[in-house]
């Protein structure tokens, strides 16, 4: 049973932005601030990833732990109405982001996969994500990882 109304549920659904979200906005506001460059949801690009460094060949994709199905995340809940349909929308969502972070380590790019729980500390909590992009030797970063249930 639902807390709330179905026009209420429709309004708060039909809210949620694809990009230009909170945490997306926090890791952008970093990067610039210390003075990396980037482009925005390129389409060339599998998934079409929400930050692109080209000079570093990474792509960042700022993940909603929701959405995404964060592995052990306490935000990763799942609705108790409708449970089939959105186990197929999860599932679908999961399978298309391994997708396109397999495509994208193939041609060649870096891939970054921030969880929106992962970064909701203060900006000094985040200072990793700036080496992380400058060492080039890791092809894939996950943060954070699986947390414990």
């Amino acid at each position: 049973m639902d807390i709330v109304n179905k026009e209420v549920r429709s309004r708060m659904m039909a809210g949620i932005r694809g990009s230009n979200t909170s945490p997306e906005m926090k890791v952008r506001r970093l990067l610039h601030r210390h003075g990396f460059r980037y482009r925005l949801h390129h389409r060339g690009l599998p998934g079409r990833p929400d930050v692109v460094l080209s000079r570093y060949r990474m792509c960042i994709f700022i993940q909603g732990c929701f959405w995404h199905r964060h592995p052990g995340c306490r935000f990763a809940t799942t609705p108790q109405t409708r449970g089939e349909f959105w186990q197929l929308k999860f599932a679908q969502n999961v399978s298309r982001d391994a997708r396109n972070r397999n495509e994208l380590l193939e041609r060649g790019w870096r891939v970054m996969e921030l969880w929106e729980c992962g970064i909701r500390g203060p900006e000094s909590e985040m200072m990793w994500i700036l080496e992380a992009i400058r060492d080039c030797n890791q092809k894939y970063v996950c943060w954070p990882k699986i947390l414990p249930k």
